[in-house]
């Protein structure tokens, strides 16, 4: 069977079984309520039939202690049956929160980890990255990454390019060790990233993410993360570095101003920039940028653009990106497909192979010009 048929077949059946628990969950809740609804109005019913004539043929003192009587037992009837009712509305709740529980409690049951059992923590990485017949799977032998094998010396960039699902983000994070790799090596100055203390690891390598991610805060708090030990005459460096210098003091409050949730009053673009004053500040070795300019438009790519020229000088950097027009000037060009390395070049180079890349670069060149004929028209 087809991957695609294979993964609509289990579609389905997860589908089918979503639908039935409903059906079921549906009907029981159905029928409990109209039984428990009736038996209380036959149980009324009766109790009315059966006091009322009882009252008749008694005296007056006998007959007004029947109806209290009566009356006592009708509300007593009610206070036990609306209990019963919110007993089964609350069953199907708790039917939820267990279901609910059982994820949670499966990840707090996780007992996968990274182990930190390295030592090696220099006070500055060199930037020299290299990956040697690196397999990788998340689960089982399904692999994603297939025998990767490149090397970037210091001071240079790298583009990883290839179609949504190639491997791009796997490689990034398998070079911060968010995951263990099953077979090669991945080293970083010619020691392997296993034999790194976690910390002083990560703290050499820097990450701009395509989604950006602002805090409820000041535009200061987002940039420093609240490192008290980085003074504002640097922040104030780095925003006129990147060009964001002039429009943060436009803003209410200057660098005080409160950027909101996910940073919700500022733009794509803006957002992205801020992410860069904060990479800037922190000065990492190495710098990744994933999907840095996929989401902005044409004039915020521009300034995004002249950003990350100034940010990747001088420093080892790997960019990921889905347009073609932002990696020309990178040192090579790794062109991924299906986990698997297919060229590796320059922009020149790789054009002139006319192969993959090629082919690529051909399609978002079209697409390119079809939408600026649209706009034009």
């Amino acid at each position: 069977m087809q991957p695609k048929k294979r993964e609509a077949a289990k579609f389905n059946k997860i589908n089918r079984e979503h639908r039935n628990a409903n059906i079921n969950a549906i009907f029981a809740y159905s029928v409990f309520f109209p039984v428990v609804e009736i038996i209380l109005a036959l149980s009324t019913g009766l109790l009315v039939w059966w006091g009322a004539t009882r009252v008749m043929h008694l005296p007056g003192d006998q007959a007004r202690e029947l109806s209290g009587k009566i009356v006592a037992f009708f509300l007593y009837l009610n206070l036990l049956f609306r209990p019963l009712r919110v007993i089964a509305d609350k069953f199907n709740v708790l039917q939820m929160g267990m279901v609910a529980s059982e994820r949670v409690f499966r990840v707090l049951d996780n007992d996968d980890v990274i182990h930190n059992q390295g030592s090696y923590a220099p006070a500055r990485l060199k930037g020299k990255v290299e990956f040697e017949n690196v397999n990788f799977a998340y689960t089982g032998d399904r692999y994603v990454l297939k025998n990767i094998s490149f090397a970037m010396q210091p001071g240079q960039t790298i583009a990883l390019v290839g179609h949504t699902g190639s491997g791009k983000t796997s490689i990034i994070s398998l070079l911060n060790r968010l995951y263990q790799i099953q077979e090669g090596e991945i080293r970083i100055d010619d020691v392997r990233i296993e034999d790194y203390r976690l910390d002083a690891l990560r703290k050499g390598i820097g990450v701009v993410l395509q989604d950006v991610f602002l805090f409820s805060g000041s535009v200061v708090d987002n940039i420093t993360l609240r490192n008290d030990s980085i003074p504002m005459e640097k922040v104030v460096e780095a925003a006129k570095l990147i060009g964001m210098h002039e429009f943060i003091m436009r803003l209410p409050g200057g660098y005080h101003y409160n950027v909101m949730e996910r940073g919700s009053s500022l733009s794509l673009g803006q957002r992205q920039l801020l992410s860069f004053i904060r990479a800037l500040l922190y000065d990492p070795s190495i710098l990744i940028l994933d999907e840095a300019t996929s989401s902005v438009d044409t004039e915020s790519e521009q300034l995004i653009q002249e950003a990350i020229d100034k940010l990747i000088s001088g420093r080892s950097s790997i960019i990921i990106a889905h347009r073609l027009s932002t990696i020309r000037k990178a040192s090579q060009i790794i062109v991924l497909d299906k986990g698997e390395i297919r060229e590796i070049g320059t922009h020149e180079q790789l054009l002139a192979k006319g192969g993959f890349y090629a082919k690529l670069h051909e399609m978002q060149f079209r697409a390119d010009h079809g939408s600026a004929e649209r706009k034009a028209s």
